[in-house]
C-alpha cells in the first residue's frame, strides 16, 4: 500500500513561498524547481526509509539542483512533511513541528 502523503500547513507555505521566490527570479524557474520537488515527494512515498533521519524519526530528503531540503515524517499510512527549508535556514525550525 502506497502512503498517503501529507503537508503540514507551514511547510506548504514554504514551498509555495520558495516556488514564487524562483519565478521572480527568473520566468520558469519556480516549475523546475516545483518538478524537482515532485521527484523527492515521489521517491519519499516509494522509499521514505532510505533518507536519512536527523532527529529523532524526522528525516530529510534533498531537493537536486536546488538548496533546500523536504523534512518529514514516515509512517506506515502517511508520510508527513513538516517543512520545506532552504539549506542556510536554522534547520532546528522545523523541530517543533509534528
Amino acid at each position: 500500500m502506497t502512503p498517503r502523503l501529507v503537508f503540514r500547513p507551514e511547510a506548504e507555505s514554504e514551498l509555495l513561498d520558495a516556488r514564487v521566490w524562483y519565478d521572480d527570479q527568473q520566468p520558469g524557474l519556480g516549475q523546475s524547481f516545483a518538478t524537482e520537488v515532485d521527484r523527492v515527494l515521489m521517491a519519499i512515498v516509494e522509499h521514505p526509509l532510505a533518507h536519512p533521519r536527523v532527529h529523532g524519526e524526522t528525516r530529510r530528503a534533498l531537493v537536486r539542483r536546488f538548496p533546500y531540503a523536504l523534512y518529514f515524517r514516515a509512517m506506515s499510512d502517511e508520510v508527513v512533511v513538516l517543512a520545506v527549508m532552504h539549506g542556510r535556514r536554522l534547520s532546528r525550525r522545523w523541530r517543533s513541528r509534528r
